[in-house]
């Protein structure tokens, strides 16, 4: 109670006349019950006191002043332009819009700027920025980069090249330079040019393994052509999987159109990564970036720099993820490795005995915890080099020796192979469990498909269908026992238990996956 109340409720006992006790008593009372909540409090003050002493102290935002004074001169704008025809520059119908694979584009990679609107004065496609050369050049987009060596040398972004017939490369000082591109790799999205100048500021490479999640970093690159833009953020993930080559490390740092290619720099002046791709619904910023880590851009960029392409190795097999459910039907202590669903015949993967449907769990004795860890483990590795793999066929371990061969520049079509014939032979065999009725491969299908053995799936019902088995699919396997004739596959199921799920290894075309059927389902 506030001293205040005691002090009133003091004076009006003692006017009433009440006895002299009864006021002391009251007022005793009251100053006890003070002391109390005053004791109370003090006791909460202490405790609070302490929890702050023992809670981690709170630094203050950074000031990047500084550090953009250091690296900003380093930073370059990269316009692009290329040349074309009216008919082409105005579009299929003459509106300037693209069509819907071209929109894609631009909402996943931004160094070309969202496309022009038609004037509706005069029908023609109004210029980005008010400049033109007129001789047929029309400018195409605009994205970043940095400087890497005093020479001239630049990295960005091999999106922010591609296709143009003109790249200008303009400095923190407003001069501008022609640029060569001396190499573009499209599956890492990294770039490198020339630009014939000396004596420039250049950016230091910072070591990506000490990044952590948590730490603040900025971008400086060129969003909407707007020179030296720094927006900051702080890292959100490492080693993000988006299916692509390389693995990105994930920020909230403001990336739009026209980032591509800038540098992502920590809080040491170091850069860890190349700006090169967004999240977005919309084609604009929405709190995801991606940066290619800078070590991984900096090994492609030495060999862009040297011969002008990247040489990687492959193995030739088409891989997928490995399930959950797929693990826990075979065993598996966790999700992990590669599943192999075709093998490229002929290639470096045939010839060491790779199989469809085999889970390849290590590579020169590195662990493939992700499907997309062997295609970077594989391309990393020099062409022919001889490596081993590890793989998991049928629940048994065995390691193969293989030759790595060269990726070739371009993505070369897996053959094609001939399918099964869907009518089924005479004898079959039905499998009501499952849902399935299975039929016996000719010899001229064993022929045609390069198989031992394995059945043929001529009707789907029940469980089966509902775990997606469609009718032509080739059963190889059944729970890790390879499957030889229909007969046997009714065997082998025969022996399992009808209460648990069953992997099913199929062959559908060219692919080979594992599929789970659940009997009481």
């Amino acid at each position: 109670m506030p001293e205040f109340n005691v002090r009133h409720a003091s004076r009006r006992w003692l006017v009433a006349g009440a006895a002299l006790i009864t006021s002391v008593g009251l007022t005793a009372a009251l100053v006890s019950h003070h002391d109390a909540t005053a004791q109370s409090s003090l006791a909460v003050t202490s405790t609070a006191a302490q929890a702050a002493t023992s809670a981690p102290l709170v630094r203050g935002l950074p000031d990047f002043a500084d550090l953009v004074e250091q690296v900003g001169p380093a930073v370059v704008n990269i316009r692009t332009s290329t040349r074309v025809t009216t008919s082409t520059a105005q579009g299929p119908q003459g509106g300037g819009m693209p069509d819907a694979e071209m929109q894609e584009f631009f909402r996943r990679f931004f160094g070309i700027p969202i496309p022009r609107q038609q004037d509706p004065r005069r029908g023609q496609p109004q210029p980005d920025d008010g400049e033109g050369d007129g001789s047929g050049g029309a400018p195409r987009g605009v994205g970043s980069g940095f400087i890497v060596a005093a020479d001239g040398l630049v990295m960005t972004n091999a999106h922010v090249v591609e296709g143009a017939d003109e790249v200008i490369v303009r400095l923190t000082d407003k001069r501008e330079f022609k640029a060569k591109v001396v190499g573009a790799d499209k599956r890492t999205d990294v770039a490198v040019l020339k630009i014939e100048a000396s004596g420039l500021p250049t950016v230091r490479f910072g070591d990506v393994g000490k990044l952590r999640v948590g730490e603040w970093v900025i971008a400086i690159g060129s969003p909407f052509d707007l020179d030296n833009t720094v927006t900051a953020g702080i890292v959100s993930a490492k080693a993000r999987d988006t299916g692509d080559l390389l693995p990105f490390i994930q920020t909230d740092v403001a990336i739009n159109p026209g980032n591509s290619g800038g540098p992502l720099i920590n809080l040491r002046g170091e850069v860890v990564g190349i700006n090169s791709q967004i999240y977005s619904r919309s084609g604009g910023y929405m709190g995801i970036s991606f940066a290619i880590p800078i070590d991984e851009a900096t090994r492609v960029a030495e060999q862009l720099r040297s011969s002008g392409r990247v040489v990687r190795g492959r193995i030739g097999v088409q891989i997928g993820e490995v399930t959950k459910d797929v693990a826990e039907s075979l065993g598996l202590p966790k999700a992990a490795g590669a599943l192999v669903r075709s093998v490229e015949p002929g290639g470096p993967a045939e010839k060491a005995g790779l199989e469809a449907g085999d889970i390849v769990t290590r590579f020169d004795g590195k662990p493939v915890e992700k499907w997309s860890d062997l295609p970077r483990l594989v391309g990393n590795t020099k062409p022919g080099t001889k490596s081993t793999l590890q793989v998991l066929r049928r629940g048994s371990t065995r390691d193969l020796g293989i030759t790595v061969a060269e990726l070739e520049p371009e993505a070369r079509p897996v053959a094609q192979r001939g399918k099964a014939d869907p009518k089924a032979p005479p004898a079959s065999t039905q499998v009501a469990s499952l849902g399935l009725t299975v039929v016996d491969l000719t010899a001229e299908q064993r022929k045609e498909l390069k198989l031992k053995g394995g059945v043929l799936i001529s009707a789907v019902d029940g469980p089966a269908a509902r775990a997606g088995v469609q009718e032509g699919d080739l059963v190889l396997a059944v729970a890790n026992s390879e499957v030889t004739d229909a007969r046997q596959f009714e065997a082998l199921v025969a022996r399992l238990d009808k209460s648990r799920p069953v992997s099913l290894l199929l062959r559908r075309g060219e692919w080979a996956q594992y599929v789970v059927i659940r009997p009481g389902r």
